[in-house]
């Protein structure tokens, strides 16, 4: 793999597994001694820690992916409290979501790794301002996208159809990770050979529901643990 490079990963929906497999390649990347760091453009949600310090789980996630300190590098440029559409949010809270300040700031952490991993928020073309919208984002920045597909029904349509929008908008795509989120869904392995023939891009693997003792609590990150199973079961794409 060549320096600078790094991967967007997008998702069929929210909570379709977006941060689990960001982490997940950000370890399996670090493993080969490549420096990679965790990136998102905007962030919607955020919960206070035990010393009264607001934080947002997806990206103390890719802290901990990435092993950064605390205050090492803004992993974010727009972290917005309330758990909702950004540009919606953003727009309760008087701010506007501009293009050029996210993507500064995916320049600001370029400069310190080797790869960067950007995690989007929600769907590809979840909106950001009035006129612009993360495809958008995602096609500025020029990294193949990762599409991640939360395993449960609906989902054979909703990654078909951003599949679809991939290449519509002549985005390059290196892979998809199925997740089987907290249960496996009925005809699993139905479902994946039905998605593998109409997604024309290498299936990366299909990470099984996490242990409960990995189990996420609420407004808090990944664990180590949790990731590093995750990343067991996907495989890194070609560059």
């Amino acid at each position: 793999m060549n320096k600078q490079f790094g991967f967007f990963v997008t998702g069929t929906d929210t909570e379709v597994g977006k941060t689990l497999v960001s982490g997940a390649l950000i370890l399996k990347l670090r493993a080969q001694g490549i420096k990679t760091i965790g990136f998102k453009p905007v962030v919607a949600g955020t919960y206070k820690d035990a010393q009264g310090i607001t934080l947002n789980e997806d990206l103390e996630t890719l802290r901990i992916a990435s092993n950064l300190d605390s205050n090492e590098f803004n992993l974010c440029p727009y972290v917005l409290d309330q758990a909702a559409a950004p540009h919606l949010v953003a727009e309760k809270q008087g701010i506007q979501l501009e293009m050029s300040v996210m993507t500064e700031a995916f320049q600001n952490i370029r400069q310190h790794a080797d790869c960067i991993v950007v995690e989007g928020a929600g769907g590809l073309l979840i909106p950001l301002n009035a006129d612009e919208d993360l495809g958008e984002f995602a096609k500025i920045i020029d990294m193949p996208l990762i599409l991640v597909v939360g395993m449960k029904l609906g989902c054979i349509n909703h990654a078909i159809l951003t599949y679809e929008a991939i290449k519509a908008r002549n985005l390059k795509i290196s892979g998809w990770v199925a997740n089987a989120l907290s249960e496996e869904m009925p005809l699993l392995q139905e479902n994946l050979q039905t998605l593998q023939a109409r997604i024309g891009a290498p299936f990366l693997g299909l990470i099984p529901p996490l242990p409960k003792e990995f189990w996420k609590a609420a407004n808090s990150p990944y664990s180590i643990d949790a990731l590093n199973f995750a990343a067991q079961h996907i495989q890194l794409p070609k560059q």
